[in-house]
């Protein structure tokens, strides 16, 4: 039986492109025989740019849509397509045969003022938040939209609650650095009802796409057989 289509979902400023295919990823999931659907969220690589935050109030209805029918699929997800695929699978548990979380941890359970990132992000104030600054300068690429950004930041959403993850079916790979600000994991690890955890000595939020240890994880997960 061949296996399952595997979705892909970038973090905050980033895109398919900048998270998934330049770090490799694509490269070896193609060479393991796997399809891939790579998706730039709205405000993010190749998708529209709006500036309004009530754009981006949809973002979970936007991969949903991308969704292959009549089968489920595996998926991965880094950071903001982390929260997006889990808030995804909450609603459509049967649509996921295994799913991957990096870059969240306790933080999707937090109703964290987004206002100092975003102005950050756009370049409308100066701040002293380290965490505000290192997303500045991650942003700072010249192929972002600053202010589309901004507008996602600002976009209406509330906290995923942990009883919402109790509908994730699926099992769920979660990985994170012990440096990585969305920690600590096991709150959501705790809260998912099939899930094992992975960490990654030393390693921070940005750091870990690209890091080998998370690459290596995911893609033995993914090939799991059903129950290992």
């Amino acid at each position: 039986m061949p296996s399952p289509p595997v979705l892909l979902v970038h973090g905050f400023a980033s895109s398919f492109e900048r998270n998934w295919r330049q770090p490799g990823w694509v490269d070896l999931l193609e060479d393991a025989g796997r399809e891939v659907i790579g998706v730039d969220l709205l405000g993010h690589g190749h998708a529209p740019r709006p500036h309004e935050p009530a754009a981006y109030a949809s973002l979970d209805d936007d991969v949903a849509a991308l969704l292959p029918a009549g089968t489920p699929v595996d998926a991965i997800g880094f950071s903001l397509g982390a929260r997006v695929l889990l808030s995804v699978a909450a609603g459509r548990p049967e649509r996921f045969r295994r799913i991957v979380v990096a870059g969240v941890g306790a933080n999707l359970f937090r109703d964290d003022d987004p206002e100092p990132m975003a102005r950050a992000v756009e370049g409308s104030a100066d701040t002293e938040d380290p965490l505000a600054r290192a997303f500045a300068r991650f942003a700072a690429d010249g192929a972002n939209d600053p202010k589309a950004l901004a507008a996602c930041l600002r976009r209406p959403s509330k906290p995923l609650a942990p009883q919402d993850l109790l509908r994730v079916s699926c099992p769920v790979l979660v990985v994170l650095g012990t440096a990585d600000f969305a920690g600590p994991p096991e709150p959501l690890v705790r809260a998912l009802p099939d899930a094992r955890l992975v960490t990654l000595p030393r390693v921070d939020h940005l750091g870990t796409p690209m890091h080998l240890r998370f690459i290596d994880a995911a893609l033995k997960f993914l090939d799991a057989v059903p129950g290992a």
